[in-house]
């Protein structure tokens, strides 16, 4: 029983997202496969609280369904996991570098255009099984989840910032109930982390400004420091051959505001322009 006199009980649901194991997302219906099944079990009732990787839900509202908590954050970047211990400049040119976010694609290529970019699918121990036979030189994901499944030995290196900017909302949990269901809400307020919670709520209002859903090229990374909180966002063109960048700051109580703003200012800079680009490329 929790403090709230409440018996926990866990309902695994396994999505669309998950069972389909093969080709890129985009081609198995996009934006929510790995958050549809689970809302709808929200909205009927059959559960009560959904833990949702951040990163994975659409910043289109449900009817009904609120973000109740947003738990302090994971370390958000991306990691580089090579064959042999290697960096990025370490990769030989033509390196087969793996992954299945056009985001990582199109920011590594940015750097590195002679690397060849391949799809991976399936979870963690899939992609690393499928690193150590030899389909790949190199896979990149993301460091929360390596360290959540105690796997951080084997990162080879956290790439910088300015080489690979996270997903928005990556690192972070949110935990969504019904609106009206205040006891849950309650149960889960202790949970939340204030900073975090600014933090993606700001990512999210940008990422919905751009109308990029989660397939497009788009990273963003914030942070709340001294109280104010400051996001940057960042569009590519798919093959990496442009990239787009702006930085905002702004108070932590208005996230919406900052994310918007920082929307404008990439929108003034061709982010549109970029963003249909993905489009036609999907």
């Amino acid at each position: 029983m929790g403090e709230f006199g409440l018996e926990v009980v866990l309902v695994p649901i396994t999505t669309s997202g998950d069972r389909q194991q093969q080709g890129p997302i985009e081609a198995i219906g996009g934006r929510g496969v790995f958050t549809k099944e689970i809302q709808r079990a929200l909205l009927d009732d059959r559960i009560d609280l959904a833990v949702h990787s951040l990163k994975d839900l659409p910043t289109d509202p449900v009817e009904g369904l609120c973000l109740a908590a947003v738990p302090e954050r994971a370390p958000a970047g991306d990691v580089l996991v090579c064959r042999e211990r290697a960096s990025l400049d370490d990769l030989p040119e033509g390196a087969v570098l793996g992954t299945g976010s056009l985001r990582r694609r199109a920011q590594l290529l940015h750097v590195r255009p002679d690397l060849r970019v391949k799809d991976v699918r399936g979870n963690v121990d899939t992609r690393l099984r499928k690193l150590d036979r030899g389909d790949y030189d190199a896979l990149v994901l993301a460091e929360a989840g390596l360290r959540r499944l105690g796997m951080a030995e084997r990162i080879t290196q956290v790439l910088p910032t300015s080489v690979a900017l996270p997903a928005v909302g990556q690192g972070a949990l949110g935990l969504e109930t019904r609106s009206d269901d205040d006891l849950a809400r309650r149960a889960v307020q202790n949970l939340d982390h204030p900073a975090t919670h600014a933090a993606v709520l700001a990512e999210r209002a940008m990422l919905a400004a751009l109308q990029g859903g989660c397939l497009a090229p788009i990273a963003a990374s914030s942070r709340v420091e001294d109280a104010l909180l400051t996001l940057t966002g960042r569009v590519l063109h798919p093959d990496g051959t442009e990239k787009i960048e702006a930085s905002e700051s702004g108070d932590p109580a208005e996230p919406a505001q900052l994310g918007n703003r920082v929307a404008d200012a990439l929108f003034a800079q061709g982010a549109a322009k970029l963003i249909q680009a993905a489009r036609q490329t999907g």
